[in-house]
């Protein structure tokens, strides 16, 4: 791990005793997301679903993220069939 991923964890971490549930129809990380906790569950349209604390996925691959163009227009980055190759190693399926 890099030293920005310790950093981003730091301040992230902010509400650590509340844990949140979010339910979508895509794979989402977003800025407004940051700190809240959040385990995020989605089903793709093959019937696979998919968990991941969004936090984690976040300061993991932030480098990655914050390079998109998407994330730096809009502050968000989304796919609808399945969590990306890169962090598919934080998701659990069912």
């Amino acid at each position: 791990m890099y030293v920005g991923y310790y950093i981003c964890k730091l301040n992230v971490k902010l509400n650590t005793n509340k844990m949140n549930k979010l339910t979508t129809k895509r794979f989402v990380i977003r800025k407004t997301l940051l700190g809240e906790n959040t385990v995020i569950t989605f089903t793709n349209k093959k019937d696979q679903t998919f968990t991941y604390d969004h936090d984690e996925v976040y300061c993991t691959f932030q480098e990655k993220f914050e390079s998109m163009p998407c994330f730096q227009e809009y502050g968000s980055y989304t796919n609808s069939n399945t969590v990306p190759k890169f962090c598919r190693e934080l998701s659990t399926v069912k």
